[in-house]
């Protein structure tokens, strides 16, 4: 293979491991494609650069995502102007492909802050009912070790806000990508170049419609994290806690209906009440789901208990026509097969976020073929 191809390959390679997020560094992806193509050793020259794999992501997300791409770049770049303005006080700066338009599946809205303290931003990020996560995350490069500072904000789209000491706002910071300084955007910045890509769009009202709306994944998120420490009859569920067994049946709903976007979220909150009143969990979970999800969705929760007892000959002669009558019946017990089947004992299981992740992105996928 000539140099020319081989380099090429590796950055096809790499790119197929970014874009479907096995990898999020350039290096790690580069070192893995060359050892997956080449047997033995690769120069470092073969190597292919950062811009190379970019542009090769940048060709998947073309292909697979098409124009929700663009819609999805709009509502991400309005939804980094509320946080920025939200968090004005720390020179907030845009940054990463959001900025620079270079988004795919998965992206996060990436911004840089300057403070000398996380708790002014914290204690903001939790007056306004938002999830976050804070990281310290040692990085070494050069024979050089630092500590960044991360906090991961859960929202309708996820933020990574990295927070640089005060006297940092005017540093130039360096593309790993291109080696030159990265672009980003201050406040006003920001505002000017929505309005130049996007004249129809009214700023103010757009931005109040980011700060208005309700993320249903982040109340997923707040009400599937705490059913970790609710444990259940060992008798029933030899697995453990709630959480668990809910994993388990979203990853084999997710088997049986990769595409049902409504089906794999009954799967994963049928439960989710467990941990509101243990004695009515049903009830108890649709209320607190009321609003956020569709009518199929509340039907197949609603009735998972019924279809059990249905199976068992105990459900009486009125529910089961009706729930026989009802054109989701098949799937409603399908779910309860696959209630049945997930309480296995040691099986892998993905994480909350990773099952959130996916349902976020079908939403999107769905989006783009109305």
């Amino acid at each position: 293979m000539s140099d020319a191809r081989l380099r090429h390959a590796i950055a096809f390679e790499a790119a197929r491991l970014m874009y479907e997020r096995v990898e999020s560094e350039y290096f790690t992806a580069k070192r893995k494609a060359a050892k997956r193509i080449c047997r033995g050793e690769v120069k470092p020259s073969d190597l292919p650069a950062n811009a190379e794999i970019r542009e090769l992501i940048q060709t998947f997300a073309r292909l697979h995502e098409g124009e929700q791409r663009t819609a999805n770049l709009q509502k991400m770049r309005l939804a980094a102007l509320w946080m920025m303005r939200l968090l004005r006080a720390f020179r907030p700066r845009l940054i990463g492909s959001v900025m620079t338009g270079h988004i795919r599946k998965g992206s996060d809205i990436d911004l840089h802050l300057f403070s000398n303290a996380i708790e002014p931003i914290t204690s903001i990020l939790e007056s306004e009912g938002l999830q976050f996560e804070v990281e310290h995350k040692l990085v070494t490069k050069h024979q050089e070790s630092r500590v960044f500072t991360h906090i991961h904000v859960y929202d309708t789209h996820p933020f990574e806000l990295t927070v640089y000491a005060e006297d940092k706002a005017h540093y130039v910071f360096r593309s790993s990508i291109t080696g030159k300084a990265i672009e980003r955007a201050s406040i006003r910045e920001l505002e000017e170049l929505i309005t130049r890509e996007y004249p129809d769009v009214n700023l103010d009202e757009a931005v109040q419609e980011c700060e208005e709306a309700i993320d249903p994944y982040s109340l997923f998120r707040l009400l599937l994290l705490p059913l970790e420490s609710v444990k259940q009859s060992a008798k029933y569920h030899p697995e453990g806690d709630v959480l668990y067994h809910l994993l388990q049946v979203f990853e084999l709903a997710k088997e049986a209906r990769p595409y049902d976007e409504e089906f794999l979220q009954a799967a994963l909150l049928h439960d989710i009440g467990k941990g509101i009143d243990p004695y009515d969990h049903v009830n108890a979970g649709l209320q607190a789901l009321e609003g956020v999800i569709s009518e199929r969705t509340e039907f197949l929760i609603a009735h998972h208990m019924d279809a059990q007892a249905l199976k068992s000959g105990t459900l009486g002669h009125r529910m089961r026509l009706r729930l026989e009558s009802s054109p989701d019946f098949e799937d409603l017990m399908l779910l309860r097969e696959l209630d049945n089947q997930g309480r296995q004992v040691g099986v892998t299981v993905g994480t909350v976020d990773d099952a959130l992740d996916y349902l976020r992105e079908l939403a999107q996928s769905n989006e783009g073929d109305d």
